[in-house]
């Protein structure tokens, strides 16, 4: 006897469709899950992220707003979902980044100039590629301080001027910037939020800000994203869109004042929730 044996039949089983964000976009999240502990911080998390804009992520305590940027530039692995960068995936992207801690993200070995040079001798540029983007830099920051001295040997505001040259060395197409303010004085604060808003007004970098201080978020920002607590999805993406070069005057301006109010008052709904 034999047998007729037939190829099996599979329903169609409908594919996801990768939906790009609208014109304008420059990062697109989509289906983005993260557990921790077998809870869920983020869960079919979508969000599009405009192209030559700063935003900055702000919302309540443990919501996993560095979590957030931390996965969007690769250094926290995530569970499901998609992430493109002008329909690039990471690997394709040049990014930079800033972390919260500069004691810890300059290589103590080497001097501060070779720190900030280190991404371009990734690349392989040339030593005079190398030393003029450097000079560019110099004068783009105004530095003062010695360069040729080690990380360990400046105060902490020159350490993380140091960590933002390294990471616009390489002309980045996205900068992310982790609570990049909260170890530094008032005086340097002040500084580097000048020299940021230069940087941008030069290049259109789009920048990706972690804050908990929500005046500083809505001071730097041309969008806040606001999230709730977790599972986090977006609690209101708010624009802002004041002149810049944005100074202290600008922290007296209605657009300015509207913002920051209407930014609390969602803050405070979701952290009620």
């Amino acid at each position: 006897m034999s047998a007729v044996l037939n190829a099996p039949v599979f329903a169609d089983v409908p594919v996801p469709q990768f939906k790009p964000g609208p014109a304008g976009t420059h990062i697109t999240i989509r289906g983005l899950t993260k557990y921790f502990a077998g809870w869920p911080l983020y869960e079919d998390f979508n969000l599009d992220i405009p192209k030559h804009k700063i935003v900055s992520v702000f919302g309540p305590n443990g919501c996993g707003k560095s979590t957030l940027i931390n996965m969007i530039a690769g250094l926290v692995p995530i569970d499901a979902g998609e992430i493109l960068f002008d329909g690039k995936s990471l690997k394709d992207t040049k990014i930079g980044y800033v972390f919260q801690n500069y004691r810890e993200a300059m290589f103590p070995w080497m001097r501060t100039i070779d720190n900030i040079a280190y991404p371009l001798k990734l690349e392989g540029k040339s030593k005079a590629e190398v030393d003029r983007r450097m000079a560019e830099l110099v004068a783009s920051f105004d530095v003062k301080f010695d360069l040729r001295r080690y990380p360990y040997e400046l105060s902490g505001g020159q350490q993380q001027t140091a960590s933002i040259m390294r990471a616009l060395a390489p002309k980045p197409e996205v900068l992310f910037l982790d609570e990049p303010f909260s170890a530094l004085d008032f005086e340097m604060t002040l500084f580097i939020r000048e020299k940021l808003q230069e940087v941008f007004m030069q290049t259109g970098t789009t920048m990706l800000l972690v804050s908990h201080d929500l005046e500083e978020a809505v001071y730097l920002a041309d969008q806040v994203l606001l999230l709730t607590k977790r599972p986090t999805r977006v609690a209101e993406i708010l624009p802002y869109d004041d002149a810049r070069p944005r100074t202290v005057e600008t922290l007296s301006e209605p657009g300015f004042i509207s913002a920051k109010k209407l930014s609390l008052e969602i803050f405070q709904r979701e952290v009620r929730r």
